[in-house]
């Protein structure tokens, strides 16, 4: 077996990173014309799958066949299934809040603000935590029952994500549900189904790369990042706080789990 092929490696991560820059430069672009920065939350999952899709075509030659393929497809599936879902559910909305708040404070203009704190941020973001996908285009042999493994792990990450969103945008349009707090189905297992479906895809494409210990040294720092954003950054931890004031998210917080999924508690 040859070992890893650093050397190719190396000019797939260049490549990577300049697809992940130019998808959140023409998303930049898309802002200005449009008026609003919340479009870049559809261009991360776009990003994802752009960088998948260059690492691909960048490892033609070597790695395995059928690994390559296969970090690819779920990589792209996840990437395009996110982007359809914000940007079906921010269709017809003015800006986000959150973006409000942030340029709020820009200290001078807000568009090179937002470029330099949101849109070149998360193209790094998407090179540093898609380092799992890059390296393992480029692992010789083939996949093993690790891989088998990582791809069950990413199948239950999805369906949470994508069962999660369907739940939730299902009981908003409902108006009788206004001002309640959402507590029925995987919601009721965890308050945040959406996040640790995200956690489950992005450590199950790791566990793919575990076949070979370099590739999964190089890449183990995405798989943390990932779960830092999703717990402690900008993920669970903000909304957490947003939420905090609104009637009954208290008795919901005591009984249901904050991440992982477990039975809710009686009341």
């Amino acid at each position: 077996m040859n070992g890893f092929p650093w050397a190719a490696f190396g000019a797939g991560l260049a490549a990577a990173a300049g697809a992940a820059l130019a998808v959140m430069l023409v998303t930049f672009g898309v802002a200005l014309v449009k008026g609003v920065h919340r479009v870049v939350d559809v261009a991360w999952g776009l990003a994802f799958a752009t960088v998948a899709l260059v690492s691909y075509g960048m490892s033609a030659g070597h790695g395995d066949g059928g690994r390559r393929l296969l970090v690819t497809v779920l990589t792209v599936v996840w990437g395009l299934r996110l982007a359809g879902h914000i940007a079906r559910r921010g269709r017809g909305h003015g800006e986000d809040a959150r973006y409000e708040k942030l340029l709020a404070r820009a200290p001078g203009s807000r568009n090179a603000h937002a470029l330099r704190t949101v849109y070149l941020l998360q193209g790094a973001l998407v090179w540093l935590v898609s380092l799992p996908v890059q390296a393992a285009q480029y692992v010789p042999g083939p996949v093993s029952w690790t891989g088998a493994a990582g791809a069950a792990l990413w199948l239950v990450g999805l369906v949470f994500e994508a069962v999660g969103d369907f739940q939730l945008a299902v009981f908003r349009a409902d108006p009788a549900n206004e001002g309640r707090i959402m507590d029925r189905g995987l919601w009721s297992w965890t308050r945040h189904p959406n996040y640790f479906g995200d956690f489950c895809v992005w450590w199950g494409l790791f566990v793919i790369v575990c076949d070979d210990p370099a590739a999964a040294a190089v890449s183990v720092v995405a798989p943390l990042v990932m779960s830092w954003l999703l717990i402690a950054g900008s993920g669970k931890r903000l909304l957490e706080r947003h939420m905090a004031g609104r009637p009954g998210y208290a008795e919901y917080q005591a009984r249901t789990s904050g991440f992982l999924p477990r039975p809710p508690r009686r009341s």
